[in-house]
């Protein structure tokens, strides 16, 4: 099996250093999502709540092109999130 390549965007670098998140952070969120990714078109869309951020949850948008995924932004949230599937 092929170890997807992580790639990040520019977008993305720049939240990063603007709110303390490492990579290691965005390996978790993905591998350990609070729940199932959701998809927004081409787009998965991951949370993870972490005590690194006041026990918000860190979001995590990303695209896969080709066998690489591209990280297109992450940050942490103001307030919970919830939000209702029907």
């Amino acid at each position: 099996m092929n170890k997807i390549k992580i790639t990040y965007s520019r977008h993305a670098r720049r939240r990063m250093r603007l709110y303390g998140i490492f990579q290691e952070d965005i390996e978790q969120a993905i591998a350990n999502p609070d729940k199932d990714p959701e998809v927004e078109g081409s787009r998965y869309v991951v949370y993870r709540t972490s005590p690194k951020f006041k026990g918000l949850p860190l979001k995590v948008i990303y695209v896969f092109e080709g066998e690489n995924m591209v990280i297109l932004s992450a940050y942490p949230l103001k307030k919970a999130y919830r939000r209702h599937n029907q």
